[in-house]
Order: C-alpha cells, then structure tokens, then sequence
C-alpha cells in the first residue's frame, strides 16, 4: 500500500437486497441487488483490508438477507434506518433494529423520511435530524451519533447542522475512497448493473 493510501477506507452501501417487500420510489429499483449477486459482493469486499459497509433506508431485507450474510463472514456494517418507516411494510421493525444493535451492527440515522436534507424549514429540520434520530436512540437502547444524508444530498448548511447536533460521522454518496478518521463519510452506492 502506498503512503497516500495509509489511512484511506471504502464505503461500500447497499439501499436493498432480493426482492422487496414494499413499493419503490422511482429510481429506487436500481439501487436494488439480487441476493446471488449480494453474497458475492460481500464475499469480495471481505477480503479487502479497508472497507467499510452499510445499508440505507431500513428496509426488512437489511435484517432478513443482510445480518445473516455479515455474521457468516464475521462482518460488520452501519444501518442507517429510516425513522419514519420503522414497521411499515417491507421495512424493519423495532425488534429487527434491535436484534442488528444485539449483534453488534451500528445504527445510524437516514431521518425521518426519505427526503432531501437541503434547504429544510425548522420544524422539518428538527424532525429529520433530531426527532428520527431520538426515536432510533430510544428503539436500539444506545446512542445513535451517525448519520447519512438520503438521496446523496447535502450542503454546507446541513453540515454545520449536523456538526451543531454532535452527529459524530456523516456519510454521503459522493462515490471516493474516504479517510478513515475523516467526520464526512463519502460512499460508493452497490446498484444492480
């Protein structure tokens, strides 16, 4: 490894596996793999010394297809759940984000719903970064101090928000190798092509 690459990590994140359980927003679909294709993802990153995974949105495959998969490689991965979502339909519960907290996944905040963090009113601001996160606290019965932006989006506005709550790592989609102790995450989004 070269010493530029010293201290350089890759964030590798899944929004969904198999087949789901609820409707899609548009667009959504391509952030979806196949189990198949999941499992030899996994399989390659567990060989790489410096990567990080995570899953977005709390989807119920998260738990169903994702845990069971991360345990047998002796993985560990960040789950930003959505708040607002918790027992929806095709979505965790709060004994699924209970049980990924009990074998020792982290979880993060992705808010409260699935929306852009940019340019948010107070009472939506409050909502999505303190509301959804206390919430997500109070269900996995420890600190939730992570958080990703949804849909990719944010701005120096946001940043100092989140900075201002104590959110001790941000991460985005900005598709580039991150340093590892770096507060901004940027991650590579898995998509099915």
């Amino acid at each position: 490894m070269a010493d530029s690459d010293r201290g350089r990590v890759v964030n590798v994140c899944f929004h969904g596996v198999g087949v789901p359980r609820r409707d899609l927003e548009p667009g959504e679909d391509r952030y979806w793999v196949g189990r198949d294709a999941f499992h030899r993802i996994l399989d390659e990153v567990a060989t790489w010394p410096s990567v990080r995974i995570s899953f977005d949105d709390g989807n119920a495959s998260d738990v169903e297809i994702g845990l069971p998969a991360l345990l047998a490689r002796g993985l560990r991965a960040d789950f930003f759940v959505l708040a607002g979502r918790l027992g929806a339909p095709g979505s965790l519960d709060e004994d699924a984000v209970r049980e990924l907290h009990a074998h020792g996944m982290r979880i993060g905040s992705h808010g409260m719903h699935h929306r852009s963090w940019r340019g948010m009113d107070a009472g939506t601001r409050r909502e999505e970064l303190v509301d959804a996160r206390d919430r997500l606290a109070a269900v996995a019965a420890g600190g939730v101090d992570t958080a990703a932006c949804p849909l990719g989006r944010y701005d120096r506005a946001l940043l100092s928000r989140l900075r201002e709550l104590g959110y001790r790592r941000v991460y985005t989609s900005d598709r580039r190798p991150a340093r590892r102790d770096a507060w901004l995450q940027p991650r590579f989004s898995v998509r099915c092509d």
